[in-house]
């Protein structure tokens, strides 16, 4: 996966210190139902598209540039679906971070899914019953997309 400029910038003074940085997921449905997905370059897996928003861009706005950058399937974000602070993850280059992901629920109004950058070995839309293998990640953000309740959030304890 390409690292956005400003992330390199920070890691010239953070070195590889763990990073909480901004994620966005997008679960783009086409007027068939089907979901879209790409699979990865650097795990050669299937999941939904997503990407680190650029300073100072919205969320939404980011989820619908990573879908077009990654796939070129232009969106609209209908909801947001998701909230969830993941795992903390380390690189093979010992950099750490954290990601604070927002999943929208979009629907494609454009283009033609086709592989756009070099982040993604394939792309294409899939009946939600015919999915390829995908870890928990995509699946739970597939799942609360395809639901009609609440935006879904770790639940919490009061002290």
């Amino acid at each position: 996966m390409a690292t956005p400029d400003f992330i390199r910038e920070l890691r010239a003074t953070a070195g590889h210190q763990l990073l909480f940085l901004p994620g966005v997921s997008a679960v783009v449905f086409d007027d068939a139902g089907r979901v879209l997905l790409g699979r990865r370059t650097d795990t050669g897996k299937w999941s939904v598209i997503g990407g680190i928003p650029e300073p100072g861009e919205q969320p939404a706005a980011a989820a619908v540039r990573e879908v077009y950058e990654e796939t070129a399937v232009e969106c609209v974000p209908e909801r947001v679906v998701l909230v969830q602070a993941l795992k903390p993850v380390e690189y093979p280059n010992s950099d750490r971070c954290q990601y604070m992901d927002i999943t929208f629920r979009c629907r494609a109004v454009g283009g033609e899914a086709r592989v756009n950058d070099d982040e993604s070995l394939d792309v294409a839309w899939f009946s939600v019953d015919a999915l390829p293998a995908l870890n928990e990640f995509a699946l739970l953000r597939i799942k609360q997309a395809l639901t009609d309740e609440p935006t879904w959030f770790e639940p919490t304890t009061l002290l």
